[in-house]
Protein backbone atom coordinates (compact mmCIF):
# COMPACT_ATOMS: atom_id res chain seq x y z
CA UNK A 1 0.00 0.00 0.00
CA UNK A 2 1.48 3.40 -1.01
CA UNK A 3 2.06 6.03 1.65
CA UNK A 4 -0.84 8.45 2.25
CA UNK A 5 0.97 11.41 0.72
CA UNK A 6 1.25 9.60 -2.63
CA UNK A 7 -2.47 8.82 -2.64
CA UNK A 8 -3.28 12.46 -1.87
CA UNK A 9 -1.02 13.70 -4.68
CA UNK A 10 -2.56 11.22 -7.11
CA UNK A 11 -6.06 12.34 -6.16
CA UNK A 12 -5.18 16.00 -6.69
CA UNK A 13 -3.65 15.25 -10.08
CA UNK A 14 -6.66 13.24 -11.28
CA UNK A 15 -9.10 16.01 -10.30
CA UNK A 16 -7.40 18.68 -12.38
CA UNK A 17 -9.83 21.10 -13.98
CA UNK A 18 -9.82 21.28 -17.77
CA UNK A 19 -10.65 24.89 -18.56
CA UNK A 20 -10.63 26.78 -21.83
CA UNK A 21 -10.96 30.52 -22.38
CA UNK A 22 -14.38 31.60 -23.62
CA UNK A 23 -14.88 35.37 -23.45
CA UNK A 24 -14.58 38.57 -21.48
CA UNK A 25 -18.00 40.09 -20.92
CA UNK A 26 -19.56 43.23 -19.56
CA UNK A 27 -23.16 43.82 -18.51
CA UNK A 28 -24.68 46.76 -20.36
CA UNK A 29 -27.92 48.70 -19.87
CA UNK A 30 -28.26 49.98 -23.45
CA UNK A 31 -27.12 47.44 -26.03
CA UNK A 32 -27.12 49.82 -29.02
CA UNK A 33 -25.16 52.47 -27.10
CA UNK A 34 -22.64 49.83 -25.97
CA UNK A 35 -22.26 48.39 -29.48
CA UNK A 36 -21.73 51.88 -30.86
CA UNK A 37 -19.03 52.57 -28.26
CA UNK A 38 -17.07 49.34 -28.68
CA UNK A 39 -17.53 49.03 -32.46
CA UNK A 40 -17.61 52.61 -33.70
CA UNK A 41 -15.56 54.46 -31.08
CA UNK A 42 -12.98 51.79 -30.20
CA UNK A 43 -13.06 50.05 -33.59
CA UNK A 44 -13.66 46.46 -32.47
CA UNK A 45 -15.28 44.37 -35.22
CA UNK A 46 -18.81 43.16 -34.38
CA UNK A 47 -18.79 39.38 -34.90
CA UNK A 48 -22.45 38.62 -34.08
CA UNK A 49 -25.46 40.08 -32.32
CA UNK A 50 -28.38 38.07 -30.96
CA UNK A 51 -29.21 38.19 -27.23
CA UNK A 52 -25.63 39.34 -26.66
CA UNK A 53 -23.23 41.27 -28.89
CA UNK A 54 -19.87 39.69 -29.64
CA UNK A 55 -16.83 41.66 -30.73
CA UNK A 56 -13.36 40.52 -31.69
CA UNK A 57 -10.15 41.92 -30.21
CA UNK A 58 -7.23 40.13 -31.88
CA UNK A 59 -8.92 36.74 -31.43
CA UNK A 60 -10.32 37.46 -27.96
CA UNK A 61 -14.11 37.40 -27.78
CA UNK A 62 -15.62 40.43 -26.01
CA UNK A 63 -19.30 39.99 -25.16
CA UNK A 64 -21.80 42.68 -24.25
CA UNK A 65 -24.57 41.13 -22.17
CA UNK A 66 -27.83 42.95 -21.39
CA UNK A 67 -28.58 43.47 -17.71
CA UNK A 68 -31.58 41.31 -16.81
CA UNK A 69 -34.78 43.37 -16.27
CA UNK A 70 -35.01 44.62 -12.69
CA UNK A 71 -31.30 44.09 -12.08
CA UNK A 72 -28.61 46.65 -11.46
CA UNK A 73 -25.26 46.68 -13.25
CA UNK A 74 -22.79 45.09 -10.83
CA UNK A 75 -20.61 47.73 -9.20
CA UNK A 76 -16.89 48.38 -9.02
CA UNK A 77 -15.43 44.94 -9.43
CA UNK A 78 -11.75 44.23 -9.73
CA UNK A 79 -11.75 42.85 -13.28
CA UNK A 80 -11.29 45.10 -16.29
CA UNK A 81 -10.45 44.89 -19.94
CA UNK A 82 -6.95 46.16 -20.68
CA UNK A 83 -5.86 47.29 -24.15
CA UNK A 84 -2.13 47.23 -24.94
CA UNK A 85 -1.03 50.24 -26.99
CA UNK A 86 2.22 51.35 -28.58
CA UNK A 87 1.83 55.02 -27.65
CA UNK A 88 -0.29 55.80 -24.59
CA UNK A 89 -0.23 59.58 -24.98
CA UNK A 90 -1.41 59.37 -28.61
CA UNK A 91 -4.17 56.89 -27.74
CA UNK A 92 -5.42 59.13 -24.90
CA UNK A 93 -5.54 62.08 -27.30
CA UNK A 94 -7.56 59.98 -29.78
CA UNK A 95 -10.04 59.00 -27.07
CA UNK A 96 -10.36 62.59 -25.83
CA UNK A 97 -10.98 63.79 -29.42
CA UNK A 98 -13.90 61.30 -29.48
CA UNK A 99 -15.36 62.84 -26.32
CA UNK A 100 -14.17 60.18 -23.88
CA UNK A 101 -12.82 61.28 -20.51
CA UNK A 102 -9.56 59.63 -19.53
CA UNK A 103 -7.42 59.44 -16.41
CA UNK A 104 -3.94 60.80 -16.13
CA UNK A 105 -1.06 58.50 -17.00
CA UNK A 106 0.38 56.49 -14.12
CA UNK A 107 3.91 55.14 -14.29
CA UNK A 108 4.04 51.53 -13.12
CA UNK A 109 6.77 48.92 -13.06
CA UNK A 110 7.16 47.76 -16.65
CA UNK A 111 5.11 50.47 -18.31
CA UNK A 112 2.48 53.19 -18.16
CA UNK A 113 -1.24 52.87 -17.38
CA UNK A 114 -4.37 54.98 -17.92
CA UNK A 115 -8.11 54.40 -17.59
CA UNK A 116 -11.41 55.36 -19.22
CA UNK A 117 -15.03 54.17 -18.96
CA UNK A 118 -17.62 52.77 -21.33
CA UNK A 119 -21.21 54.15 -21.40
CA UNK A 120 -22.20 51.87 -18.48
CA UNK A 121 -19.28 53.00 -16.32
CA UNK A 122 -17.20 49.84 -16.79
CA UNK A 123 -13.58 50.77 -16.29
CA UNK A 124 -11.25 50.00 -19.20
CA UNK A 125 -7.46 50.21 -19.12
CA UNK A 126 -4.73 51.21 -21.53
CA UNK A 127 -1.22 49.85 -21.00
CA UNK A 128 2.02 50.82 -22.74
CA UNK A 129 4.94 48.52 -22.07
CA UNK A 130 8.30 50.15 -21.39
CA UNK A 131 10.52 50.15 -24.45
CA UNK A 132 13.45 47.84 -23.70
CA UNK A 133 16.38 47.58 -26.10
CA UNK A 134 16.44 44.16 -27.72
CA UNK A 135 12.94 43.16 -26.57
CA UNK A 136 10.50 42.64 -29.45
CA UNK A 137 7.37 44.76 -29.60
CA UNK A 138 4.63 42.55 -28.15
CA UNK A 139 1.75 44.83 -29.09
CA UNK A 140 0.20 43.67 -32.35
CA UNK A 141 -2.50 45.99 -33.62
CA UNK A 142 -4.01 47.78 -30.68
CA UNK A 143 -4.40 51.20 -32.31
CA UNK A 144 -7.81 52.88 -32.30
CA UNK A 145 -9.51 52.75 -35.68
CA UNK A 146 -10.44 56.03 -37.33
Amino acid sequence: MPPKCEVTVAMRTSSKLHLAFDAVFYYVTDMQDAISFYRDTLGLPLVSHDDVARLNLNGVLIELVPVPPGSVVPGNGNARLCFAVNNLEETLEQLQERGIETSTIRKKQGGKLAFFRDPDGNELSLWEYDKVEGRPNIVGSAALHN
